[in-house]
């Protein structure tokens, strides 16, 4: 298990990291600058915190008050960063090779090419960075870091150089990877469709803090903050009052609207602000029950290759809804309901 509780200030910015995690994929999700990046450098022994403690099943590498400090190269930390960072002067070969640079040449040569079979880079032995595809860099820089079986795996945005046509075929090839791991894996990215695709649990990193983390259908269903739903994607949120409770729900009201709500257990006050998640919201040409179903006026559409955000009016709310196969000719004069289940609107604190 990794356990972690530190403080790190580097200039103006101050970081607080405090999580545990145990044989999953954790994505940590945040936007740029929120302390994503130094919270794995911090791991990795390449920045030591100010205070606190980081653990691995059991084994210190850092302890402010032991003053235990363990150097990154006996941490037997894996890293991956952003960019790679192979060797340029280095063959595919050599670059896997200088991982285990220790063993005897037999068993190092074995172990390589090994390596070069399971990743795939077959004939790219001879080859330099330069001379691969984005793809193949990836798996020379995760077989350089799996060949020396890292007990910790940390992935730092292995997505952000790879052109979006590519980057589905890598998702897939990584995932096969990581799965075979079976260690702890920390994912940083700043997508949350990446961070849903390829984690178990999520982590919300923000201003340099740890608001949220659990299992990632959780997080999208509940978030505990506006914060929290923002990063994680969702467009549209309204102030409301809570009203009462009926057939089993929270009932909320916003301007004459009366919405019914998921109970998802969090204290609530008199007023507070609801979310909707832009795929949640089903557009209909007629009104089909009275529980959540509105009229509205469809404003804007914008297109796109598999879904359109369609932008609705109802009273003084604007929605943005992800709506496949959309064909604004099926609606009269731009005239629609739409629909939400209470499953999908959560409740969250206005400050």
């Amino acid at each position: 298990m990794l356990e972690v509780s530190f403080e790190k200030k580097f200039g103006s910015f101050a970081l607080k990291s405090s999580f545990c995690c145990d044989k999953e994929v954790l994505g940590i999700l945040g936007p740029s600058g929120c302390g994503k990046s130094l919270t794995l450098k911090c791991i990795a022994g390449l920045f030591p915190p100010d205070r606190g403690i980081i653990k691995l099943d059991g084994r210190e590498f850092f302890n402010s008050e032991k003053k235990i400090n363990i150097p990154s190269r006996n941490r037997n930390i894996g890293f991956v960063f952003q960019n790679y960072a192979l060797f340029p002067h280095l063959t595919v070969y050599d670059n896997i090779a200088y991982g285990i640079k220790d063993l005897d040449k037999s068993k190092r040569h074995e172990k390589v090419m090994d390596f070069i079979k399971k990743m795939q880079l077959t004939g790219c032995e001879k080859k330099y960075p330069s001379q691969l595809s984005g793809g193949q860099q990836q798996r020379t820089a995760l077989a350089r870091t799996l060949i020396k079986e890292p007990s910790l795996l940390l992935l730092d945005e292995p997505f952000s150089a790879i052109d979006t046509h590519v980057k589905s075929m890598l998702k897939a090839e990584l995932l096969e990877i990581i799965k075979k791991y079976q260690g702890t894996v920390l994912f940083i990215t700043h997508d949350i469709e990446e961070a849903y695709e390829m984690c178990d649990k999520i982590l919300i990193m923000n201003g340099g803090q740890c608001i949220q983390r659990g299992d990632k259908r959780d997080v999208i269903k509940s978030p505990v903050n506006l914060d929290s739903a923002r990063i994680t994607g969702c467009k549209n949120f309204f102030d409301v009052d809570i009203v009462g409770e009926r057939k089993g729900y929270n009932l909320l009201q916003h301007n004459g609207l009366l919405i019914y709500a998921n109970k998802n257990n969090k204290t609530l006050k008199e007023k507070m602000t609801a979310g909707i998640r832009q795929h949640d919201i089903k557009l209909l040409k007629e009104a089909e029950g009275d529980m959540n179903t509105f009229e509205c006026e469809i404003v804007d559409v914008i297109e796109g290759i598999s879904y359109s955000t369609v932008f609705l009016r109802c009273k003084d709310l604007l929605l943005q809804a992800e709506i496949s196969n959309f064909k604004y000719s099926e609606y009269e004069n731009g005239k629609a309901f739409f629909y939400i289940s209470p499953e999908d609107i959560f409740v969250v604190s206005k400050e």
